[in-house]
């Protein structure tokens, strides 16, 4: 669950972040609650290696740098740098789960993958909402648009397995090139984010893929909007939701991240849970268009936290989170 795209998909030095440029000002260190817990800043090269794992990766401390540096890019460099010097078995072992699934995704399902333009809905918005995506399969294959289940990769990215990153990335580029695929529509901001143009065809949000076909229901009234971190600075998902809205839209601030970026609630769950204390504090009820966020938030006690595509196509299905992995695993025979 993480912010921008990257410069570069190669590994990087840390020159390549600007790191050299900062000047222990603390204003990243201010803006963050990992860097703030640690009383570290970004320039803290050393420390900030040792504790790698322990970000967020939001990107944070990239939006408030008065020098421009990159640190989500800072930190990822990092753990690529722990992984290639001895440390994968290590990432391995605490990461166990999650990359015994994900690093050769067990749930793909290529079945309905048939050139021309497809679904790409990601792992966990199928898993918190099942219902409303099979209404959204079905409107799709009404249009001539099939669906494939894969994940993109970018959990594995996150934890500095570079080459096997690169692997996911070749493996899916061949089967989409095989497929005959020219277009992807994403439900995930993190799938779109990740992907960029590495893909070699159209990437497409999934708003924008329903102004086109005409899919979906005009919103009344006002929406309160958290941003989930890819969209953040740049608010590309926001322009393309905006016009199934006639009343207005505020954000809410100040929450970093919704816990589960970079995976750093392995080693962070206080804070993790602090972020959701804070939306809560802001607002009673909210709306977002991260399935992943929507089911960390409702976990840690936020319970009107709401999908936004649920409500424009009226299923109003609420984030499954005690069946997730279930609804996951029966992707895999859809």
């Amino acid at each position: 669950m993480t912010c921008r795209l990257f410069d570069e998909r190669k590994i990087q030095t840390m020159s390549g972040t600007n790191i050299q440029n900062c000047t222990h000002c603390g204003i990243c260190r201010d803006n963050c609650a990992f860097l703030s817990k640690y009383g570290i800043d970004i320039g803290d090269t050393e420390r900030l290696k040792e504790l790698a794992y322990h970000c967020f990766l939001c990107g944070y401390c990239t939006d408030v740098c008065p020098e421009h540096i990159d640190g989500r890019q800072a930190v990822l460099d990092l753990r690529r740098e722990r992984v290639a010097s001895g440390e994968k078995k290590a990432v391995e072992k605490k990461y166990r789960g999650l990359i015994r699934e994900k690093r050769d995704y067990i749930y793909r399902n290529w079945k309905h993958a048939t050139g021309g333009s497809v679904f790409f809905p990601g792992c966990n918005f199928p898993s918190m909402y099942p219902k409303t995506t099979a209404e959204i399969v079905k409107i799709f294959r009404e249009h001539g648009i099939g669906t494939l289940y894969e994940c993109c990769g970018k959990p594995i990215a996150e934890l500095g397995l570079a080459e096997d990153e690169e692997r996911i990335i070749q493996n899916i580029r061949k089967r989409l090139n095989d497929n005959k695929i020219t277009e992807i529509i994403t439900g995930c901001p993190n799938c779109r984010d990740f992907f960029g143009d590495r893909l070699g065809i159209k990437v497409t949000g999934i708003f924008s893929k329903f102004s086109e076909l005409g899919i979906g229901n005009t919103l009344e009234g006002d929406f309160v909007f958290y941003i989930p971190c890819p969209d953040r600075t740049e608010r590309i998902w926001i322009e393309e939701i905006r016009p199934f809205i006639k009343g207005n839209i505020t954000f809410a601030e100040g929450v970093q991240c919704c816990g589960l970026g970079g995976c750093a609630i392995a080693y962070e769950p206080d804070l993790a849970d602090m972020f959701t204390q804070k939306l809560k504090e802001q607002t009673s009820g909210a709306v977002t268009y991260c399935a992943s966020c929507t089911g960390q938030f409702r976990r840690c006690g936020l319970d009107r936290i709401d999908h936004i595509v649920t409500k424009i196509l009226g299923t109003d299905e609420r984030a499954d989170t005690s069946k997730s992995y279930v609804n996951r695993v029966l992707t895999k025979f859809k």
